[in-house]
Formats: structure tokens, sequence, C-alpha cells
């Protein structure tokens, strides 16, 4: 089995708050990050496909297709964005690492034309990330 990995880099900005909370509360759980005016990040998104090599190709799958993939399906929904309120997979979720990751697995898990998705990781800053394998849903 082998584990190919394409990687692309997002800008976008987002709010962390649960409406159903009082500022305050809001500011206690989710700290600067719940900043009424929001903040972004420079997000690395990986997405990691596996499979076996298809021996007429030696690909397990064309990076140049998954790279359009990615870019179709995520990049464009995402980039320069508020997280918040301009994405449609994210409407109506906090949206945290975790649910960014699940939501972009999402866009993802039925449009990978050979080998199958593994695993998608969405680095928030160099110190934080979160990696999700699947089967969760939003």
């Amino acid at each position: 089995m082998l584990y190919l990995t394409r990687r692309e880099v997002f800008s976008a900005s987002h709010r962390l708050y649960n409406e159903k909370y009082t500022d305050e509360e809001n500011l206690r759980i989710f700290g600067k990050c719940s900043n009424p005016n929001g903040h972004g990040h420079n997000y690395v998104l990986e997405v990691i496909v596996r499979g076996e090599i298809d021996y007429a190709t030696g690909y397990v799958i064309d990076l140049k297709i998954l790279k359009e993939i990615i870019i179709e399906n995520v990049i464009k929904k995402v980039d320069h964005k508020n997280l918040n309120v301009d994405v449609d997979f994210m409407a109506g979720v906090i949206p945290t690492a975790e649910n960014i990751a699940i939501g972009i697995w999402n866009q993802l898990e039925d449009k990978i034309p050979s080998g199958e998705l593994y695993s998608i990781k969405i680095y928030e800053t160099e110190n934080n990330y979160v990696e999700y394998r699947g089967k969760g849903r939003l």
C-alpha cells in the first residue's frame, strides 16, 4: 500500500463561537478566537490518498488530477473567505480545525478517481494541526 500526499495552502478567516453562549462564555471557551470581528490563518492542507500502483501508469493517482480536484472542490471555496459565512460546506458549524478537516473530507471523499482518500490534515499554525480519516459527519 502506498500513501501519496498533495499539499495546498489557503488563507481564510473565522470566528469560533457558539450562538447559544453569551459573549462571556464564548470568551471563556474560545479565548481570543471568539473575537467578534474574527481572525485569520494561513492554513496548510494535506490530502493523502492511498492505494496500489497502476502498473500501466506507475501512479496511485496522477498528482495533476488530484491537484485539480482539490482546487476545484476546496481551495476555490475557502481561499480568502470567511469560513463562518462564505463557505457552504461549513454553514452552521463552528469552524474549528477539526470541523474544517471533516468538511474538506466530505467535499473530496467521492471525487477521488483512483486509490482512496485516506486522510485530511489541516495545519492551522505551524504548531497545531488536525488529522481526519473519515467516517464522521458535520
